[in-house]
């Protein structure tokens, strides 16, 4: 069992992104989450899903390209959206 708050293993990620395959289905999830926010308990769900059962506090380090670091889970979602970099992990 991983540690609560941390990331997905690489198949756990293919896993959890294997209903949001197509770019359409990420998308749709990016929609939610600029519609209704990080607070919206659906789009919550699939944080703490994402990162074990606990969204990640505080600062965070991601493997997206030029912007290594982030406030938070929400700010860092948010650009993964933004950049339709949706497969990027903390």
């Amino acid at each position: 069992a991983q540690q609560p708050g941390t990331p997905l293993s690489d198949q756990e990620y293919r896993q959890f992104f294997r209903s949001l395959r197509t770019a359409h289905r990420a998308s749709t999830a990016c929609l939610l989450r600029a519609l209704y926010g990080c607070q919206n308990p659906l789009v919550r769900r699939l944080d703490e899903y994402e990162n074990h059962g606990v969204i990640p506090e505080g600062p965070i380090c991601s493997e997206m390209p030029g912007t290594p670091f982030f406030p938070d889970f929400c700010t860092f979602s948010f650009s993964r959206c933004a950049r339709k970099r949706y497969f990027i992990k903390v």
